[in-house]
């Protein structure tokens, strides 16, 4: 899809400081359907267009939401969005995280900061139909209690019998009660059974290799670790080059890779 199809704000709510998350709904004919991990182009009229992953679906109206921060002229004009204003959305873009191949073995989510944003559908899915899969993990980090995302919705996933819920902070305040540390210390205690597991990692790209690398040491194979780079991203098409890492253009070969391809290019310095 070359050209912006309009779509409607119709909920938007704060996440933290600098983070919202926005529904949106079609204003006229719908994109084609996403899966969870692809990304579309958002674009603010008058101002420009970036790629954000999809952070739920919405297949009763075709309806999309997105989790945006703010960091830009084009992502600070998105958050700025409220309900009734437009948006032009491209898409669907890139490779998914195919949870349905899942089904059957244990699944460990391993989400840090913002990464948790397109991480968020497999979650929602997975919970869904817990009986499709074995033991649901899931493990979130967060710098501060201040920039974790979907708190609310943590809550419930962690009421959820089917799911072990743990959640990490590097920088507590005065009123944080629960664990301390990077998320890779959470993995000790999560339920799952390394060559039956499949894990889907998503954050910082010190964290994916922290983590993944990790995930290998403990015997869960690489090509079922998958992970989402989503770096650099710019044009969806791989024309403009500005996501290319080593032979892969992330926007097209990505943003979900298996670890076995993404590892040697990732341990590469300035690939």
């Amino acid at each position: 899809m070359t050209t912006p199809v309009p779509y409607e704000v119709v909920r938007w709510e704060s996440e933290t400081a600098d983070t919202a998350t926005v529904a949106l709904r079609p204003a006229g004919a719908a994109l084609p359907s996403f899966r969870p991990g692809q990304f579309a182009m958002l674009y603010a009229f008058g101002v420009g267009e970036i790629p954000v992953s999809v952070s739920g679906i919405s297949r009763a109206d075709q309806g999309l939401v997105h989790t945006i921060r703010a960091v830009g002229a084009v992502s600070g004009a998105l958050y700025g969005l409220r309900p009734g204003t437009s948006v032009g959305v491209r898409g669907p873009f890139g490779t998914d995280w195919d949870l349905p191949a899942a089904r059957g073995h244990d699944l460990l989510i391993v989400a840090g900061g913002i990464g948790l944003a397109p991480l968020r559908p497999v979650v929602v899915d997975a919970l869904a139909e817990p009986d499709r899969y074995g033991r649901v993990n899931v493990l979130v980090g967060s710098r501060t209690p201040d920039e974790l995302l979907y708190r609310a919705e943590i809550g419930h996933w962690s009421t959820a019998t089917a799911a072990h819920v743990a959640v990490t902070v590097d920088r507590p305040d005065d009123r944080w009660t629960g664990e301390v540390g990077v998320v890779t210390a959470l993995l000790h205690r999560a339920r799952f059974r390394p060559h039956g597991t499949v894990a889907f990692v998503c954050g910082p790209e010190p964290m994916i290799r922290a983590t993944a690398r990790d995930l290998v040491h403990r015997g869960v194979p690489a090509q079922r670790i998958r992970v989402s780079l989503e770096r650099n991203m710019r044009c969806a098409t791989g024309h403009c080059g500005h996501c290319q890492l080593g032979p892969l253009l992330v926007c097209r070969d990505g943003p979900v890779l298996g670890w076995d391809r993404a590892e040697p290019l990732l341990a590469t310095r300035e690939l």
